[in-house]
């Protein structure tokens, strides 16, 4: 007997977040339900373009084939006009639920987890929280929201309520149960970890180092840092320019940064003229999926600017994992998942414990030692790293349990 899903996230389609982090995942789960068993996926859309016929159509007719009906709706922050869209995306949700029978909604952070722990509570359906992390305190050590405001106050009530209903918790590091007690006093039964993997053949030593590309952006005999990523929010911005600067000073004209970026160029500018930090060392570009691993692999080592706020202790970057099934060591601060540790405790990369010029001095020289070492040793050894911490096959393993007690 088919069993369908309704899965709700709070990314829109074209970013990496659905296609690197939940659609491969969504794969997964649907090798794991009976014949005819259909997947219901929720985005949020912030280019309305994309909501154009000539397109909505291309990517519905493709999600089709794997089983997969796209539900896209616009976005709106929290706020008045967000209530007002919810209230209609949730009459929308009921609906399906029951012409459906949905008999479970799988959820991909605690934002989407407040809607699916509210629907999941009228219509009685089992409920996952994947990614299961803080948000709500994360938001307010960013310095996006103040520790008083409604929105706050909102998701981090909604987090205990889905702590306390969830089937299962698939939070990215083990200290996420430890977590969940000292915060909602909640002992899990049902906690299980699934760090963000990465897909290890798209990821692959064939994409280091296109030559064409080498070429086209002038990167032969060059020492180069990739940054996949934005700046600001849960990222550092003048620190991670302020890294680049002293590594310019180290390395000379021989250094270039590639930033693979949404960011403007006049952002990156701006970025540049505050570190004092050349601009014509940056190059920065904005690529679609499918081809950032060629652009990862023209680097020498990556950079993970996230900034080291308590809560980031239980969150995992998706990045890390292709970083290293690309073989880069990495540069990244302290208390970072578990991945700050497991870069230490391998030797692939080197720690900021806090952000100084001397910090910066030292990490640049640690990743001059790893550069030095034989290169196919480097790129195996991190690679490994990748394999252990970051394989499908714990994916695959993860949903596997779920699924078959679920059902």
């Amino acid at each position: 007997m088919m069993k369908n899903i309704l899965i709700l996230t709070y990314w829109s389609f074209p970013e990496g977040l659905i296609q690197a982090y939940t659609l491969p995942y969504l794969r997964i789960i649907k090798k794991n339900l009976p014949a005819g068993s259909m997947l219901f996926l929720v985005t949020l859309e912030k280019d309305k373009n994309i909501l154009l016929p000539k397109s909505k159509d291309i990517i519905e007719e493709k999600l089709l084939k794997e089983g997969i009906i796209w539900l896209p709706f616009i976005y709106r922050p929290f706020g008045l006009s967000a209530f007002f869209l919810w209230t209609k995306i949730g009459l929308s949700l009921s609906i399906l639920l029951i012409t459906k029978k949905i008999f479970a909604i799988h959820c991909w952070c605690t934002p989407a987890g407040a809607i699916g722990y509210l629907l999941s509570s009228v219509f009685n359906c089992r409920l996952v929280i994947d990614s299961y992390e803080p948000h709500a305190e994360s938001m307010v050590e960013n310095g996006s929201w103040k520790e008083n405001s409604l929105a706050f106050r909102l998701l981090f009530w909604l987090e205990k309520k889905q702590t306390f209903r969830a089937d299962y918790l698939i939070g990215t590091t083990l200290k996420m149960e430890e977590y969940a007690f000292a915060k909602y006093a909640s002992h899990i039964n049902n906690f299980i970890v699934k760090p963000a993997c990465v897909n290890l053949t798209f990821f692959s030593e064939n994409k280091v180092k296109d030559k064409l590309l080498m070429d086209q952006l002038d990167l032969r005999d060059k020492v180069v840092c990739v940054y996949a990523g934005k700046f600001g929010g849960i990222y550092l911005e003048d620190e991670a320019f302020d890294f680049f600067k002293v590594a310019s000073l180290y390395w000379g004209d021989n250094f270039r940064i590639l930033l693979l970026t949404p960011h403007s160029r006049d952002e990156i500018d701006t970025f540049c003229s505050r570190a004092g930090l050349r601009s014509a060392l940056v190059i920065s570009k904005f690529v679609d999926h499918q081809d950032v691993p060629k652009y990862l692999g023209l680097g020498d080592f990556a950079i993970t600017p996230v900034k080291p706020v308590p809560s980031k202790r239980y969150c995992t970057p998706i990045k890390d994992g292709e970083y290293w099934a690309m073989g880069l060591p990495i540069v990244i601060p302290s208390n970072i998942s578990d991945d700050a540790e497991i870069i230490e405790n391998n030797g692939i990369g080197a720690i900021l414990k806090s952000f100084t010029v001397e910090e910066y001095q030292q990490a640049v020289e640690r990743i001059e030692q790893i550069l030095k070492q034989p290169k196919y040793d480097t790129f195996a050894r991190i690679r490994e790293v990748a394999i252990q911490y970051r394989g499908f096959e714990i994916a695959e393993k993860v949903y596997r349990e779920v699924y078959s007690r679920l059902i």
